[in-house]
């Protein structure tokens, strides 16, 4: 009797301390899905769920907040989802945060990421609804990835096949023949040259330029000086009258020259006589050599009369005239080469 006393004595403690364990897994178990502590709710609207059921995970900042409580269908391309928040983060969670989908680690379940905002707001309420932020999935990450090796291996292809053309091309021999790159070094070195002279040119230009807008030099003084285009175009207008004039004295020239011919040809005429008529050049010549005759005359009459006692002064006072003349004309014209 006294055994079975203390065999249910024993019985009943194993199962009070199996009822405890039991008690305490499942407080564990409520504690981590917010069964037993004091919670809000929050919605959150998404286009696509990437896979996310209810139970899963919520984090705030990296840090658990909650769980997903329910996941409804609103239309066809709107699903609501509901999350249970831990009050505890309800201080720090704002209006204008963003939630999205993402997973724990690169192929884990899904968890739904609240990101807190960069610029502050009001604190949320029980029920307020927080905008949702989409992200790419790993499937579309893996379709991405698959198209891009795809091409990639296309590029490789292609490289391959132009790398081996160049090989066994012409373009790749000139390419390694050491006289045609050192010909494009001196080509490059020339272009260079050309270039800063080029650019030495278009400052030379440009201050030209700049000079002749100021007024500067004589195209300035050309193209800004209004007195100055008002002489050159009178000047202009008198080199066309003077042309004009040669061309009228041309004309008659031609006039005059076409008369003495006609003249000269018709026997008529001052000119036919002077140039033609031998009897008329005689009488000119014996004329003119009378006249030498008497100029000698004369001269050795003048002689006479420079040495005649009663005209001696008169002539003796016009040489000193002419002498004291020539000393004045001396005088000014070293003083104006001192000057």
């Amino acid at each position: 009797m006294a055994n079975q006393v203390e065999n249910n004595a024993k019985l009943g403690l194993f199962v009070t301390i199996g009822l405890l364990a039991l008690i305490f897994s499942f407080y564990m178990i409520g504690k981590n899905q917010n069964l037993f502590g004091a919670n809000f709710q929050l919605k959150v609207r998404f286009s696509n769920t990437s896979g996310l059921i209810e139970g899963d995970n919520v984090l705030f900042a990296g840090i658990q907040a909650g769980t997903v409580k329910n996941i409804e269908i609103v239309n066809d391309s709107t699903i609501e989802v509901l999350l249970t928040i831990d009050d505890k983060v309800k201080p720090f969670i704002k209006e204008n945060a963003l939630a999205s989908i993402g997973t724990e680690g690169l192929m884990g379940e899904k968890v739904v990421n609240i990101t807190p905002p960069k610029v502050p707001g009001r604190r949320v309420k029980d029920g307020d609804e927080l905008a949702s932020r989409k992200t790419i999935n790993t499937d579309e990450m893996l379709q991405t990835l698959s198209q891009s090796n795809n091409n990639i291996a296309a590029i490789s292809e292609g490289l391959k096949t132009a790398v081996t053309k160049l090989n066994n091309s012409a373009i790749w021999e000139l390419l390694n023949d050491e006289g045609v790159v050192n010909n494009a070094k001196i080509t490059l070195r020339n272009i260079s040259k050309a270039s800063a002279n080029a650019n030495e040119m278009t400052k030379g230009l440009n201050q030209l330029v700049t000079h002749i807008k100021q007024g500067k030099g004589t195209a300035g003084l050309l193209l800004a000086d209004t007195a100055m285009a008002g002489n050159v175009k009178e000047a202009v207008a008198r080199i066309k009258s003077a042309g004009n004039n040669v061309n009228n004295l041309t004309v008659r020239l031609n006039e005059m020259v076409k008369n003495l011919n006609g003249s000269l040809n018709n026997g008529s005429g001052t000119l036919h006589m002077l140039l033609k008529d031998s009897t008329l050049a005689k009488n000119l010549g014996t004329s003119m050599e009378n006249v030498k005759k008497g100029t000698d005359n004369f001269n050795q009459d003048m002689e006479a009369l420079k040495h005649n006692f009663l005209l001696r002064g008169y002539f003796k006072n016009l040489e000193k005239q002419k002498t004291k003349q020539k000393l004045q004309d001396s005088l000014k014209a070293k003083e104006l080469s001192l000057k």
